[in-house]
């Protein structure tokens, strides 16, 4: 079967991406379901392909042999009427089981926040996936709890364990911690980390943690999780570094933390998904991310309304695939080192295309913005320090921002008829842009 390409999209909107993977129409958000199979990353995301809403949530699904040209697969999950996932199937993630590719994700029932973790098998080659839902672990009987979705499946002490983001009534985010050894049936085994740990405190307060993710990056364990709010702005997405080893009495994973930080402080970053990679790709063995770009501008820029996504016909995407790195337990991302091929030829930085890469070495101010001859909108500014090196990397409407030494940004802005991005920097700070295209 041919597969129609996802980064080639000719759309009658400006700002639609050209690189960045997601179908010509519809709602997406989260990323979901990573997995590298038969030599192809596959990504799943939620995705309402009849409208630009968040409503009837499917998981969509693309997959690239090189993270770099993506092709557009058929709807993987739908909800069942009447079924655990008949709301939505919401986020979860992908993972092998006895060889066999499944996916594991929240089944909801109504617009309550309660949820259900349930497993589908697929075909080996993950071209397919069947019909049957299995409840792999209801949603806990605690009345305390208001949120409890997106399981994470992680391994240790050779054995496999699985999270449940969570929200308490009264003292916010938590992880539910679960026997996952048999994929069909897991074991509650209590909270792994919660908001009152000493470091986690230094995150924002929120009503629950979501889209909970655990990895290994070098000797550090890396717990991400995505900060929600009841009929709010989300607080961002936040990041504990610390260790994560089983207790020798209790036989359960016990997670020491050691800092934690803020993953992406731009405007449009949530809700990422990172997967450990093993090398099966023919990169080292890495830790890569996802993030979901929302409609959301910087104060200041022009953003837009849900009445100007309808007419659009799309909303949301995901972000160019990172790569996380730990620094004296402060967490960055990058770029994927394979990004480095959509690079063409040299831009003018003050007519930068709609698709550009622009690189920075310090010192001196900097900014990025978006306008005409008779005004330009800020879309990012910052004073770079002597030999400070910053990446830019610019998708019709998606910049992401990315920094030596600390976290990246992520922003959208939406160029007009008339408009285009224009970079200033002082006459000291290094630059060269080349304009980004598909190899």
């Amino acid at each position: 079967m041919t597969l129609p390409s996802a980064t080639s999209i000719e759309h009658a909107d400006r700002s639609f991406p050209r690189l960045h993977s997601r179908p010509e129409s519809g709602w997406v958000n989260d990323p979901n379901g990573i997995l590298y199979l038969d030599g192809r990353w596959h990504v799943f995301f939620q995705y309402n392909p009849a409208s630009a809403r968040h409503a009837d949530i499917c998981w969509g699904h693309m997959s690239s042999p090189d993270l770099l040209t993506w092709n557009e697969h058929p709807v993987a999950l739908r909800p069942v009427p009447g079924g655990r996932d008949s709301f939505g199937c919401w986020s979860g993630v992908a993972t092998i089981d006895d060889g066999v590719p499944a996916l594991v994700y929240s089944g909801v029932q109504a617009g309550d926040d309660r949820s259900d973790a349930l497993v589908v098998r697929g075909a080996r080659d993950g071209s397919s996936w069947g019909p049957e839902r299995v409840v792999a672990a209801e949603m806990p009987a605690d009345p305390r709890l208001i949120v409890v979705r997106d399981p994470f499946l992680f391994e240790l002490g050779g054995r496999r364990w699985a999270l449940q983001g969570a929200g308490f009534a009264e003292s916010g985010g938590a992880l539910l911690l679960y026997d996952a050894s048999d994929l069909d049936d897991w074991r509650e085994c209590g909270i792994l980390i919660d908001a009152s740990d000493s470091i986690a405190r230094d995150l924002p307060e929120c009503d629950a943690w979501e889209c909970p993710q655990l990895v290994r990056v070098g000797e550090s364990w890396v717990l991400i999780v995505s900060l929600w709010r009841y009929n709010a702005p989300h607080r961002g997405v936040g990041y504990i570094v610390g260790d994560l080893v089983i207790d020798e009495r209790s036989g359960l994973p016990v997670f020491s933390s050691r800092r934690a930080g803020i993953l992406d402080t731009g405007s449009s970053f949530y809700a990422p998904q990172a997967v450990q990679s093993d090398g099966r790709d023919g990169v080292e063995p890495r830790v890569l991310l996802w993030g979901w770009a929302q409609e959301i501008a910087p104060a200041g820029v022009r953003t837009r309304s849900q009445t100007d996504n309808d007419d659009n016909g799309w909303s949301g995407l995901l972000t160019f695939p990172r790569e996380l790195v730990v620094h004296q337990d402060a967490v960055e991302s990058v770029p994927a080192r394979e990004l480095v091929a959509l690079r063409g030829p040299d831009a003018d930085p003050d007519e930068l295309p709609d698709q550009a890469e622009i690189e920075l070495i310090g010192p001196g101010a900097a900014e990025l913005g978006l306008g005409d001859d008779a005004a330009v909108q800020v879309i990012w500014r910052g004073e770079l320090a002597d030999g400070e090196q910053i990446r830019l990397l610019i998708d019709a409407s998606i910049v992401e921002v990315f920094f030596s030494g600390r976290e990246a940004a992520t922003y959208r802005a939406y160029p007009q008829t008339g408009e285009r991005f224009v970079l200033r920097a002082d006459r000291s700070v290094g630059l060269r842009a080349w304009q980004l295209v598909q190899p």
